[in-house]
């Protein structure tokens, strides 16, 4: 197990007009966005990875993980017309458990619609 597997996960939905859902995951240091495993372990303490550097589209920020351990990291947010205001403004989630992140409705489908 990963020493920093206790420590917490910040993340900040930054919300774009946009189709594809997202789904994220959480194992220890690990955050998986739509299926794309991205290990944070190698960042130690006080260090700050630039969003570039991670290889992935998902994330539109630096990554930093501060002298406590924790993970601060911006993650695009997809949403629809029909978001509501938790969607449209999201307040950041703060992770403490391994398994799934519960999102905002996106909002893709209007209220009541059935699929």
């Amino acid at each position: 197990m990963n020493k920093m597997d206790n420590f917490e996960m910040q993340i900040t939905l930054s919300p774009k007009l946009a189709n594809p859902a997202v789904a994220l995951k959480r194992h220890g240091d690990t955050l998986t966005i739509n299926g794309e495993a991205l290990d944070f372990s190698g960042l130690p303490a006080g260090a700050t990875l630039p969003a570039g550097a991670t290889g992935s589209d998902h994330i539109i920020g630096p990554v930093e993980r501060d002298d406590a351990g924790k993970l601060h990291l911006t993650v695009r947010f997809p949403i629809g017309y029909h978001a509501g205001e938790s969607a449209r403004f999201p307040a950041p989630i703060t992770v403490t458990k391994d398994g799934p992140i519960h999102l905002p409705d996106p909002g893709h489908e209007p209220k009541g619609a059935s699929a």
